[in-house]
């Protein structure tokens, strides 16, 4: 008989490149496989189990909702839809909420009223919108041609017109981009999939000033970023700007799939019945869970924690980047955090697997940590010693060398 990971490549499109463990059950911020070995995660889903795994608050949450209300469709007003819309927008620069299923959905969401307003408001010539090289939006067609990583774009074209990119961090470079046909600028405040990159102090600033200079968008894609990630609810509170628009999804569902995005009223209007819609969008059941995610996060210190344990982290980093010269750089802010490498960081994914951690690349060189923002120092420890050990062994191979 074969086992999972056989059915599984026997049956499923082989689209990912898994790692050959098959994980059955997760509490906090551990998780086991098949055989039962334990592993301290510090991917969380790809930065979506923020509360952790089997997570009382999303567990209380799915049994109540699951027992009176679970789909009716965005005909009919739902209580926990309207719940989660409040509280975000009370907690949030923006006016209205549009529910969907994923990042991607919520990033197409964002293109599209972004397009439209634009169209109502200065015709339909003025639809083009500038992305940044090295930026992830999704995987559909419209987020795919938003994404400035040929790699993930290769063998789909002819992909969507009316985008362009510039370099991340580069104002100047921006406003030479700008012309008649800019609509908005759409970026992440801090670059995930890029390989964790953070704004330099005073771009996003001079991004917004030239947003409002010219009459376009400004939507920050927070899909991984957001929901306290960072040490603030969403990384644009960092740096004193706020978009037009927002995008979220990961984190917010805590593992359930749901994505928003949102705006001001003024945007927002653009969006009326029949523009855009979706099936499962804001599902009673996604939207409840979502609403008992977001008032732990707020009530009960989570973030705080973020940002606690994202200092104390960064800090043991830069002791270990003291200690091996191979580590260029380590940067990050709250619990995203890049450790960039001179070389090849799958090994040390890979030495970590074997360790009993779990952790992810981002780009060829960075080592990316995304754990449940419940995480605490001594877990964190854990990791690090398991880095050293790793570390020294490769320290020394290269001494052989």
């Amino acid at each position: 008989m074969m086992d999972t990971m056989q059915r599984a490549d026997k049956y499923m499109f082989q689209t990912y490149g898994r790692f050959p463990l098959t994980l059955v059950r997760g509490e906090g911020c551990r998780v086991w496989d098949e055989e039962g070995k334990e592993y301290l995660d510090f991917v969380a889903g790809i930065a979506v189990c923020a509360l952790g795994h089997s997570s009382p608050v999303v567990t209380r949450a799915l049994e109540e909702q699951s027992k009176t209300l679970v789909h009716v469709s965005n005909l009919y007003y739902t209580r926990p839809q309207t719940d989660l819309a409040q509280l975000l927008v009370e907690n949030s620069f923006a006016d209205r909420v549009f529910f969907c299923n994923s990042g991607a959905e919520a990033n197409e969401a964002a293109i599209k009223l972004a397009r439209r307003y634009s169209s109502e408001k200065f015709g339909a010539n003025r639809h083009v919108i500038i992305s940044m090289e090295n930026s992830f939006h999704g995987r559909t067609m419209g987020t795919l041609s938003a994404t400035g990583q040929t790699k993930i774009q290769a063998g789909y074209d002819p992909l969507l017109q009316g985008f362009k990119f510039v370099p991340f961090n580069d104002s100047s470079r921006l406003a030479q981009a700008v012309d008649e046909t800019v609509c908005a600028v759409i970026l992440e405040p801090i670059q995930g999939e890029g390989g964790v990159i953070c704004p330099d102090e005073g771009y996003l600033k001079a991004v917004r000033k030239l947003c409002d200079e010219k009459g376009i968008l400004l939507i920050f894609d927070e899909v991984q970023v957001g929901m306290g990630r960072t040490g603030k609810l969403f990384a644009h509170e960092h740096y004193g700007v706020v978009p037009d628009i927002m995008t979220l999804a990961k984190a917010l569902g805590n593992g359930l799939p749901i994505g928003a995005m949102l705006s001001t009223d003024q945007v927002g209007a653009a969006f009326g019945p029949g523009s855009h819609a979706t099936t499962f969008g804001g599902t009673p059941l996604a939207t409840a869970v979502s609403k008992a995610v977001l008032e732990s996060l707020l009530q009960d210190g989570w973030i705080e924690n973020a940002r606690l344990m994202g200092e104390y982290f960064r800090e043991k980093l830069e002791n270990l980047a003291g200690k091996y010269p191979f580590i260029r750089d380590v940067r990050g802010a709250g619990l995203i955090v890049g450790v960039e490498l001179e070389g090849s960081a799958a090994p040390v994914v890979e030495a970590c697997r074997k360790e009993g951690f779990l952790i992810i690349a981002a780009h060829e060189k960075v080592l990316r940590f995304v754990p449940p923002l419940i995480v605490q120092k001594n877990e964190i420890d854990l990791l690090v010693d398991a880095l050293d050990r790793i570390f020294a062994g490769m320290n020394n191979k290269g001494d052989e060398n």
